[in-house]
């Protein structure tokens, strides 16, 4: 087994996980707001914010898919020894991460079910940089705006659209994350 697959966990895991919990529930009740999180190395091409999103919240009971360069031989190993995930196609996953041209088409994840709308997947798109600028932001758990730098706008205005349904996404880079529920408008 690879050096590499074996480091970059958490070095603390009860602490890291919680410090790293808190800061994805943070941001996902605080759409738009840009939290630090760390903890987790994983391996390129991964940031360090998605790594640490990965082992926080999946499991073995968690299908993850890994989009684009992000699904490679290094980040697979990873995450088979960190957390035990199956790895999944899109329709089956409920987290995927890559960045977002590998991600789509967005229709090939599973949105929910009126009855279950929380069986819906959450794609965790590592990008180069976000900021709070660009698009804005209005809905729950935003006090008047906010404003988000999103690859796009039209797809989370139709994605909003589904509510209850949809796709929740958390925007990764470096050591910083930010949400998006699929509650939140998008100007």
């Amino acid at each position: 087994m690879r050096a590499q697959t074996l480091s970059g966990g958490f070095d603390n895991p009860a602490i890291q996980s919680a410090q790293a919990f808190r800061s994805v529930m943070e941001a996902m009740a605080r759409p738009g707001q840009i939290r630090e999180i760390a903890g987790a190395e994983p391996p390129a091409p991964l940031s360090i914010a998605a790594g640490s999103v990965l082992l926080t919240l999946c499991d073995a009971d968690t299908p993850v898919h890994l989009a684009g360069s992000a699904d490679n031989d290094d980040v697979r190993a990873w995450l088979a020894f960190h957390t035990g995930v199956p790895l999944a196609g899109p329709s089956q996953a409920t987290f995927a991460v890559g960045d977002w041209d590998a991600l789509m088409p967005l229709d090939a994840y599973r949105i929910g079910t009126p009855e279950y709308p929380d069986r819906s997947a959450t794609l965790i798109v590592d990008r180069a940089e976000i900021s709070a600028s660009g698009a804005t932001l209005s809905g729950p758990g935003i006090k008047s705006q906010a404003a988000l730098s999103l690859p796009e706008v039209a797809a989370f205005q139709s994605n909003r659209a589904l509510f209850p349904l949809g796709l929740d996404f958390i925007f990764t880079s470096g050591t910083r994350l930010a949400a998006l529920p699929r509650s939140t408008r998008v100007a």
